[in-house]
């Protein structure tokens, strides 16, 4: 093989690799995008919700497949001081709020580093798992994190829909 040659085949494998960066790597980085998505605060007391993104949820409103899970990330801003956090999660059908089990309910193991501070920007992270057994329907989510004292560091609502 000539230097030329073997010079070429590098330079080929180089703009092979270039260009399955350039297309690989945005499909990933698409692929585990979170999508913001639209919510209503319902009463965040002590706190400013800033941001609400949901992973995977191309459109919205988010249809969630059973048996999968979800990762919902919410950026606040505390307005106190607090030791801890505690989310608690409801699907509210039919104006009737139901329990909805989270895999962690403590916000300190969520993203969050306690104690939290006043006037600190937090990011929550925490897993929507959907359960199979769960009816297929359209649902408002309703998510709070409370703080030492029961208060709601923040309170949101957002529409999904759960699917086969």
């Amino acid at each position: 093989m000539t230097r030329h040659t073997y010079s070429k085949r590098i330079t080929c494998a180089m703009d092979f690799r270039v260009i399955a960066c350039a297309f690989v790597l945005p499909l990933l980085l698409g692929l585990s995008h979170a999508e913001q998505v639209k919510f209503i605060d319902c009463g965040s007391v002590v706190g400013t919700v800033k941001e609400v993104n949901i992973s995977p949820c191309p459109s919205q409103p988010c249809q969630l497949h059973k048996g999968q899970s979800y990762t919902v990330n919410v950026t606040f801003t505390s307005a106190t001081d607090s030791q801890t956090s505690k989310a608690v999660v409801h699907g509210v059908i039919a104006g009737v709020p139901v329990p909805f089990p989270i895999p962690v309910d403590d916000g300190c193991k969520s993203g969050i580093h306690c104690p939290i501070q006043k006037q600190n920007t937090y990011s929550y992270v925490n897993q929507l798992p959907v359960k199979t057994e769960y009816p297929s329907l359209r649902l408002v989510v309703e998510w709070e994190l409370g703080d030492d004292s029961s208060k709601d560091l923040f309170c949101i609502k957002f529409p999904v829909q759960i699917v086969s």
